[in-house]
């Protein structure tokens, strides 16, 4: 726990056509540059479901939900029979089986789970989104098919649930797993990846507010954990190739009632179904 943090570069992969894209638009119009990476910033991708999660696919009651503030409807999954609930939350490009493993222990312990496709994401509609969204989603469902025990998420899930009971989410503790962290590292990263000018990144961020009409900031997990009291346990791997781990030292440096696990080997994903993090998770919740 006392080693420094490294810093680790994202893993994401941007086609080669994006990047020439990219490339021309910026050395056409600055303005154009922003407007084409804030359509990609914003634009997840929907990804075919994996074996491992066509269990809980299958067995999961699945219905359409409709979100009244957003004007958009969301696929939810209620795993289980238990009047005993826990909420799950996939990360960006991620869907509602994506925390699988943990949610079969979770049955085996006599809970059960309700989990969502975010908009734009899995088998729910629309081609955009955004983490404002994620919290949209988390709250309504809360009113919908709470109260839940605990909420359990993975990375811009992790932040949501953080920026979710800040804003009012009723939980006795949360596990947050490689979360993203500072907002604006996220787009400035971002639009590294794409091999623009950093002074995209800024006037995309400006974009934003104008829309938000608040500051962007206000979503980093830092500044949500700061005003959340309940014990929250932070996972994130040394190897976290999409996300620095740095992320959840500041995280947790911020939470009132805290616990910090640092994981080797298993990056951004595999996490999700390691066996030593979930008996981890099990014992923390119990």
């Amino acid at each position: 726990m006392s080693e420094k943090p490294k810093t680790h570069q994202q893993s994401l992969k941007i086609p080669k056509p994006i990047l020439i894209t990219a490339k021309i638009t910026e050395a056409i119009s600055p303005k154009l540059a922003m407007k084409f990476a804030a359509k990609l910033f914003t634009s997840p991708i929907k990804h075919k479901l994996p074996k491992r999660e066509i269990g809980m696919d299958k067995n999961s009651l699945q219905q359409n939900v409709f979100i009244q503030n957003l004007g958009k409807e969301i696929v939810v999954y209620n795993y289980g029979s238990s009047d005993k609930k826990i909420l799950l939350v996939h990360g960006w490009s991620g869907r509602g089986t994506q925390l699988v493993k943990i949610a079969d222990e979770m049955l085996k312990l006599g809970y059960s789970t309700l989990s969502f496709d975010a908009p734009a994401h899995g088998k729910s509609s629309g081609k955009i989104s955004n983490m404002a969204e994620f919290i949209v989603s988390i709250l309504e469902l809360e009113k919908k098919f709470g109260p839940f025990e605990y909420a359990i998420g993975h990375s811009l899930g992790g932040m949501s649930i953080l920026n979710a009971i800040k804003r009012g989410l009723n939980v006795k503790k949360a596990v947050i797993i490689g979360s993203g962290d500072i907002v604006e590292d996220i787009m400035d990263d971002f639009i590294e990846k794409l091999g623009m000018n950093i002074a995209i990144s800024k006037k995309m961020k400006a974009s934003f507010e104008k829309k938000i009409k608040e500051p962007m900031d206000n979503f980093s997990a830092y500044r949500a954990a700061k005003e959340v009291t309940i014990p929250v346990l932070v996972i994130h791997d040394k190897e976290d190739e999409d996300v620095p781990v740095k992320a959840a030292y500041h995280i947790r440096k911020n939470l009132k009632d805290g616990e910090l696990v640092i994981t080797e080997g298993l990056g951004h994903r595999k996490i999700l179904g390691d066996t030593k993090v979930i008996k981890k998770i099990i014992e923390f919740l119990n």
